[in-house]
């Protein structure tokens, strides 16, 4: 899958006028958080969809090539296969939308895709994640390393100092030297909104991320003390929209830190379909960064089959 959002020249003068209304965003997200689920056999239908919208990630100090292995297969049977019968769904591809790791373990992520004969994309973090404070020339070699050893999306983090200071044409170069390493891979640029300073700031670097070519916006590295919000979400899907207008390119966004059950996951779904609309509703344009959420919809869908909830051994672990 080839990149979608070349990009478009810089253009200050759309980010200088930027100003966002902090109670219209509150008042927005509450109005989400207050948003219906979907119960009984339709809310087993949208956690499969959920499913196929994860980035499943390990991004641990401590990861193998093992457990890495294990993330892969997990990937590619994210549901036991005799749940999936009894819904009528064996015969449907449910996979999650890609594994997502660190840049030395992608050569193993792949390696255990292709033994498994699966075509998931691998995707890298890169660029001195999660702070991103490594000379700039150290983080573009790590793009054009994790995409030689098999990468095809790579998750960049930005200078925070940049778009702290309003430093937008110099985070703009940069991430275009990012956008060119990647080559073909796609490029899903971090904002670490928990480091970011206001709503402002969020809307004008999801701008400027948009203009040098990301094909997705990014809220977190998971490591920030807050993570992935619905206020926060709903600027960005704004800018989303607002470029899309403007340019015609669609461009994605993936939430990530923080979403561990799959009643955030609905309310997630929920919320880019009223702001993105359907369209985005696919790993093409949305995409749910996560480690542990799998587990819990595994869990429900479980409960959703048998009418129980499974004991700890009765699931693989994710």
């Amino acid at each position: 899958m080839s990149a979608t959002n070349p990009g478009i020249s810089l253009d200050l003068e759309w980010i200088s006028k930027v100003r966002v209304n902090t109670q219209a965003v509150l008042r927005r997200a509450q109005h989400v958080q207050a948003l219906k689920i979907p119960k009984d056999r339709w809310q087993a239908a949208w956690l499969l969809k959920a499913i196929t919208l994860i980035d499943l990630t390990t991004l641990s100090g401590d990861d193998t090539p093992s457990n890495v292995q294990r993330l892969c297969l997990k990937a590619i049977q994210p549901v036991r296969r005799d749940l999936l019968q009894k819904m009528d769904m064996q015969r449907k591809e449910v996979t999650t939308a890609a594994v997502c790791v660190y840049p030395a373990r992608v050569a193993d992520a792949v390696s255990a895709l292709k033994a498994a004969n699966a075509s998931l994309p691998v995707a890298s973090v890169a660029t001195g994640f999660p702070a991103g404070q490594t000379p700039l020339e150290t983080r573009v070699e790590e793009v054009v390393r994790a995409v030689a050893d098999g990468a095809t999306e790579i998750d960049i983090v930005i200078n925070r100092n940049l778009a702290l200071t309003g430093q937008w044409e110099a985070l703009y170069d940069e991430l275009r030297q990012f956008r060119l390493a990647c080559a073909d891979a796609h490029m899903k640029t971090i904002l670490a909104v928990g480091d970011l300073d206001n709503f402002t700031t969020v809307y004008k670097a999801s701008l400027v991320a948009m203009m040098a070519g990301s094909d997705f916006i990014k809220t977190s590295t998971g490591k920030e003390a807050v993570n992935a919000t619905f206020p926060v979400a709903i600027v960005m899907a704004r800018a989303i929209r607002d470029y899309y207008l403007c340019t015609g390119y669609k461009v994605g966004f993936k939430p990530a830190g923080g979403i561990r059950t799959a009643q955030e996951s609905l309310l997630w779904l929920a919320l880019i379909k009223e702001e993105l609309g359907s369209d985005w509703l696919c790993p093409h344009l949305f995409r749910i960064g996560a480690s542990s959420l799998l587990a819990d919809i595994e869990r429900q869908i479980y409960h959703y089959v048998t009418g129980r909830y499974a004991s700890f051994h009765e699931l693989p672990m994710a």
